[in-house]
């Protein structure tokens, strides 16, 4: 299995050099981070194993191999000891925060959670190499990207430990799971193709071909081997003319034959339906030069030495890909007509290619602010911003690029499995998680509760955009905010789309709902206060006078009080010194002798009967009760009966505390004419959504229920209605509820 690594000398070298000059814990060039974090993870990887097989030390030993020929640092290829020796710590964070730093420590807590993804979702791969992707594996790669994002050390662990168990199977000659094998060719060799680490790309798909399709490779391979004398020979011959012709033209130039990658050959023979010996890259070679204009010169000579195919030159120079990768390509024929693909760069693009752009944010990232939480402050800052949004970006791209090769399946539900979400960048970087389509303020409340109350704008890639701004992936969005405020009514207004996010509604709604909280509370505190100024008890400790009537605090009390849930009058009868004990009996016969006697207030058997023109009663408004509610009386203080639904949470407190005031009481047959007509409250509790109310009132119209009042009040996603209507019959009522419990979204809908 070939390999490479960097040469002193080249610019990934001087980045390794550069890295330990500015390393903040001053190590010297011996890299005593590495020696120190492998002598810590020896004893507990040396007698442990995968569930692969493999030798855990071994593993770290090849992972860290890996990770050196990319021109990774000292301190992140010691992270991958680490990141193994913490599976067998019991508080691994701790001990290696104590050991290494909180930098180590926050990389080997970010791997392990994604490891722990990965080995949770890989049975969902089918055996199908070249099929969709399943919806649980499309979540995973979410989860992957976004834990890359958190911080991207992590895509470089990641490849080179997959890299090295896909090593390992090859040399050991055992047979690699079918699942691993797919997840490495097409998750995460696209990904490695995308941050430009063609080495480690190369490699993978290579073995993930010999693992998957044997057959293929083998044929391919021996197809190679059969003329590899002959190619082989034909590959010096043209390499040494070429530099010598670039030699006699007096450019300095490093001339090379280039490896040939089994996988991407059968792609070319698959996708162009071509032969082998019609796949140009077989005979290929590479020319490394100064700079960009001896770049152009060689080609020059190039195509004045042999006959050039147009249609297969690339100038990658003057429009590189996506992933940053230049070079010139070009195919062209010898004096036999035998093909040959030629790539022509400078030794920084070389480097580039090899390593690509998530080695170059891990050196220049690995500053004195160390990894994580880097800040916009300054040259250096800024520029590891920009490093760390390129990278990003490439993995933004590497996720449309998966959604795209579902699409391309033609398979229904896998079209737009990726369409839900977007990513959006704040100023220093960090990676945001957004539902499509959200806005601005979205993003503000993600990042704060409090900041996006005091959203009043934003900046889209540095220009100011209206706060309903639909967000795309890849930007960079700033908020501008106020130092006090909060949100504005509006935002929940769905038509002016200010809000996507379900998350952020929440938090507007909770502000709007703590605001008429504060003022019912408001509300009831003034209307106790008033209650303790008239009975003279101002003296009185509000939490105490409310712990002792039963509620948890004095907003307790002021909240339902200021909502006319709880009665004034319980508050004066606990206020109120006993009064001499006065039976019942005694009571009704004062206002008998008081009433009118053509008027029957008693049905002569000691019951008290309930009608339109009684002197005796009075209906509680705590419960409001209406025919044919099963009621019961209770003997005021100067101001008669008060009757009671039977089920009111008040008057059973007051038959607790004094059942000698409790009197048995009837509805009269006045009280149950047509024409008697009762207010009765009534409480809808349903999911929000627009023409709710509209609906609900359609069924109380059409059943003639005639509504004297209404109050809403809104909690997250849910509404609850409070409707004081009219009626002769409560059981009548019941079945029109019952009629607007079948109302789309309605949870429940009953008496109060």
């Amino acid at each position: 299995m070939k390999t490479s690594s960097l040469m002193p000398g080249s610019a990934g070298h001087a980045a390794i050099v550069e890295l330990v000059e500015m390393s903040p814990e001053g190590e010297s060039p011996s890299g005593s981070i590495l020696s120190k974090a492998r002598s810590f993870a020896e004893p507990l990887l040396l007698t442990q194993r995968f569930e692969t097989g493999e030798d855990a030390l071994t593993h770290a030993d090849g992972v860290n191999f890996i990770l050196s020929g990319i021109g990774a640092p000292p301190s992140l290829r010691a992270a991958a000891y680490l990141v193994y020796a913490s599976e067998y710590l019991t508080q691994p964070e701790e001990i290696i925060a104590r050991s290494f730093g909180e930098d180590e420590a926050t990389l080997v807590t970010h791997t392990r959670k994604l490891v722990q993804v990965q080995r949770n979702a890989r049975d969902a791969m089918a055996d199908d190499v070249d099929g969709p992707l399943a919806a649980e594996q499309v979540e995973r790669i979410r989860k992957m990207l976004l834990a890359f994002s958190r911080d991207l050390r992590v895509v470089l662990l990641r490849l080179a430990s997959r890299l090295q168990t896909l090593r390992y199977y090859a040399e050991s000659k055992q047979p690699c799971p079918r699942a691993l094998a797919r997840e490495s060719l097409q998750v995460f060799a696209p990904l490695a193709n995308r941050l430009g680490i063609w080495q480690i790309k190369w490699e993978m798909e290579d073995l993930s071909f010999r693992f998957l399709m044997p057959e293929s490779y083998k044929a391919i391979a021996k197809s190679l081997d059969e003329k590899r004398l002959e190619r082989e020979h034909h590959i010096e011959q043209v390499r040494a003319q070429l530099a010598q012709a670039l030699k006699d033209a007096g450019i300095p130039a490093l001339v090379q034959g280039r490896p040939k990658h089994l996988y991407s050959i059968w792609k070319k023979m698959k996708g162009k339906d071509l032969p082998i010996d019609r796949v140009f890259d077989i005979r290929a070679l590479r020319v490394i030069v100064a700079d960009i204009p001896a770049c152009y010169a060689a080609l020059s000579r190039t195509h004045e030495l042999w006959h050039a195919m147009p249609e297969e030159f690339s100038d990658y120079i003057a429009k590189p890909k996506p992933n940053g990768y230049q070079s010139l390509h070009t195919v062209v024929r010898d004096e036999q007509g035998r093909s040959i693909e030629i790539q022509i760069r400078t030794q920084a693009m070389h480097d580039h290619a090899e390593s690509g752009v998530a080695a170059h944010w891990a050196y220049k990232e690995a500053g004195t602010k160390g990894y994580a939480g880097v800040q916009a402050a300054g040259d250096f800052e800024t520029r590891v911003a920009e490093a760390r949004k390129t990278v990003l970006r490439q993995l933004l791209a590497w996720e449309r690029d998966l959604a795209a090769a579902d699409d391309a399946q033609g398979e229904p539900g896998h079209k737009g499995l990726f369409d839900d979400r977007i990513y959006v960048f704040t100023p220093g970087g960090e990676i945001i998680d957004l539902p499509s389509g959200a806005t601005p303020i979205d993003f503000a409340y993600t990042l704060h509760t409090n900041l996006g109350h005091r959203c009043r704008g934003a900046k889209v890639d540095g220009a100011m955009v209206p706060l309903n701004t639909a967000l795309k992936s890849g930007q960079t969005v700033e908020v501008v905010s106020i130092k006090e405020g909060g949100p504005s009514l509006d935002w929940l207004n769905a038509d002016l789309g200010f809000l996507k996010s379900q998350r952020a509604r929440a938090k507007v709604r909770a502000w709007f709902n703590a605001l008429a909280q504060q003022a019912t509370i408001a509300r009831g505190r003034e209307s106790v206060e008033k209650l303790l100024q008239r009975e003279g008890k101002t003296a009185i400790k509000l939490d105490e006078l409310a712990s002792r009537l039963g509620f948890k605090s004095a907003d307790a009390l002021f909240d339902v009080v200021g909502k006319d849930e709880y009665s004034l009058r319980n508050i004066e009868q606990f206020l109120r010194p006993a009064a001499p004990e006065q039976s019942p009996d005694e009571l009704i016969t004062q206002r008998i002798a008081r009433a009118d006697p053509s008027k029957s207030a008693t049905d002569g058997k000691g019951v008290l009967v309930v009608g339109l023109d009684s002197l005796l009663t009075q209906l509680a408004r705590c419960c409001k009760p209406a025919p044919p509610d099963s009621i019961g009386g209770y003997v005021t203080r100067g101001k008669g009966v008060a009757v009671h639904r039977a089920d009111c949470v008040n008057f059973r407190q007051l038959a607790a505390q004094q059942p000698e005031r409790v009197i048995p009481v009837t509805w009269g047959r006045q009280a149950i004419t047509e024409s008697a007509q009762y207010a009765v409250d009534v409480m809808v509790e349903a999911h929000d959504r627009t023409g709710l109310l509209r609906d609900v009132c359609d069924v109380l119209a059409q059943g003639k229920i005639h509504v004297l009042s209404m109050h809403s009040h809104v909690v997250r996603d849910r509404v609850t209605i409070t409707l004081t209507v009219q009626t002769g019959d409560t059981s009548r009522l019941n079945n029109i509820l019952a009629k607007v419990l079948q109302i789309g979204g309605v949870l429940r809908a009953r008496r109060k």
